[in-house]
Formats: structure tokens, sequence, C-alpha cells
């Protein structure tokens, strides 16, 4: 498989002041205290939905994202759902490959739907947000189980703090440090009011 050429090289992508300033005028960045889906709590919440329901958004990430994976010639992408499933799609599209997802079921991240991967295919694995990398990595191993090369993970937001979660190349459009709090530390919580899980995982 190879990718084909697409339009997306002379498109509108945007710069990383052109995304923060998107996610705020779309109201996607929120303060308060909030329970990622990570298990980790953050003063900050990202929610990349509120950008992405707009399809020329969704289009203008996808194809600035695409444009720093192209030189890794993947064959498709591949996105946990739920978050990477508007990012990937626009990803895919941008680079002219197929695209597909994994799902938690029963607690675990599965390939279902009757998806597959070939052996040696190349795989670009997409996220909106990454914070530690779970999903992500969980999704790295359904592509080794196929045989399949994950080359490497792009994202909108970067929230690991700055060392990457991955053994293999991450790119991401806009990095944010982030203050997070871990309930399994010693450290008492902060005062940052009331908890909201907007990002909880649910099996």
């Amino acid at each position: 498989m190879t990718t084909s050429p697409k339009a997306w090289s002379s498109s509108v992508t945007w710069s990383r002041e052109e995304l923060e300033s998107a996610l705020r005028q779309a109201g996607a960045l929120r303060s308060g205290h909030f329970v990622l889906s990570s298990g980790l709590h953050s003063p900050v919440y990202v929610q990349c939905a509120l950008l992405l329901q707009d399809p020329a958004s969704a289009r203008a990430v996808g194809r600035t994202l695409a444009r720093r994976l192209a030189p890794l010639r993947p064959d498709s992408v591949l996105a946990p759902a739920l978050g990477g499933l508007i990012v990937g799609h626009e990803v895919a599209a941008a680079l002219g490959v197929a695209m597909r997802f994994t799902e938690r079921q029963e607690g675990r991240m599965r390939l279902r739907r009757s998806f597959a991967l070939e052996p040696e295919e190349r795989v670009v694995i997409i996220e909106d947000v990454v914070t530690t990398g779970r999903s992500t990595r969980e999704t790295i191993a359904i592509a080794d189980g196929f045989g399949a090369q994950t080359v490497a993970v792009g994202s909108l937001i970067d929230r690991s703090g700055g060392e990457s979660p991955f053994a293999v190349p991450f790119f991401s459009l806009l990095a944010m440090d982030v203050q997070t709090w871990d309930p399994n530390s010693q450290e008492p919580m902060p005062d940052w009011g009331e908890v909201e899980s907007p990002g909880s995982r649910r099996s």
C-alpha cells in the first residue's frame, strides 16, 4: 500500500497559535477540577469535540497533522475510540489511506467490526489528546499483534509533560504543560473546586 497524493499539501493548515486560538473560540479549553480519562486530576480540561464539531476545523487540523506524518509513508491510520475518531478520519483523508479504529469492550481495547491489519502495514496511531498515553499504547499493542508496524503517533494536544510516553516518534500540534494530581500519590488533593469527570473511561 502507498500513500496517494492529495490536495492537502496546498490546502488550509493551522499554526500552533491558530489551533490554540480556535480551541479557545470553540470553548474547548475549560478551567475547573476535572478527572481525565487517565484517572489523573487536572485544573484544565481540553474538550476537542467542541472544536471538531465544525467540519472545516476538523479538516484543517487533520491536514496539519497529516503534513507532519506524510514523510513516514503510512499505509493506514488507526485511532482509539472515541477521542481519536474524527481526527483520525481527517488525517487518513488527507493522506489518502484507510482509517480504522479500536474500541474498549469490557475494559479492554480491541479491534472489532471485521477490521484487520496486514503484516508489515505501516500504521500511524492518531489521538485527540495524549496525557499518559495508555489508550495509545494499547492500540499500538493491537497493531503489533497483527504484525503491523507502528511508525508514529500523532495527536492534536500533547499533555504528557514533555517526555514522550511512546517508543516511536510522537508528533503533536500543541503541547500543554498543565498541572495534574495523581489520586494514588501521597499528596493531598488540590483545591480546584467541585470535581467533574468529563473524560473518565468507561468499559
